[in-house]
């Protein structure tokens, strides 16, 4: 008896590790990296402008009274594309919008903008992604809402969706 339990020993362990092995495929994966300065004053920042017709972009801009979001981009985002809209309607709704485009060019920038639109106020060149890594950003597009002394209230990762307006419009306006 206790040699046919041994031989079906080696089967139980497969068993286990196959339902483990299971288990964490069907587990969702949480790729999401959340910045760890919301709540904190944004990190010093001068950049040079990336379009041809916005000026560029620093973090003095960010602690004049109002809040504000910052979106960060690249003209070879595809959710960028994507979002664009979004933040159009955010813009057309009176929030001021700035734009921090990262690895990317002013002209590829200027074609971007003008096949999506331009609804930024001020768009910096982070050409080393520099700002982007030391605002706690991990990707493209990100936006970030702002509040009139330079401190994150929130962090919007990916891109924004139709039915993620409403709400960091309300947030927006509550920062006021």
């Amino acid at each position: 008896m206790k040699g046919k339990l041994l031989i079906w020993l080696p089967f139980a362990a497969f068993a286990a590790l196959a339902l483990l092995f299971v288990a964490g495929l069907l587990r969702p994966d949480d790729r999401l990296i959340p910045s760890k300065l919301v709540g904190k004053p944004l990190p010093d920042f001068a950049l040079p402008a990336a379009a041809s017709d916005r000026p560029a972009l620093s973090s003095a801009e960010f602690a004049q009274g109002k809040p504000r979001f910052v979106n960060i981009f690249a003209s070879w985002c595809v959710p960028c594309a994507a979002e664009a809209p979004q933040i159009a309607a955010m813009a057309q709704a009176g929030a001021p919008i700035d734009g921090i485009a990262i690895r990317d060019a002013r002209a590829d920038v200027d074609a971007f903008l003008k096949r999506h639109g331009n609804p930024y106020s001020r768009i910096g060149l982070d050409a080393r992604s520099s700002v982007q890594l030391a605002l706690g950003s991990s990707g493209v597009p990100e936006t970030f809402l702002i509040d009139g002394q330079g401190r994150i209230l929130h962090q919007h990762i990916g891109d924004i969706r139709a039915d993620d307006v409403p709400e960091l419009l309300k947030m927006w306006r509550a920062a006021q």
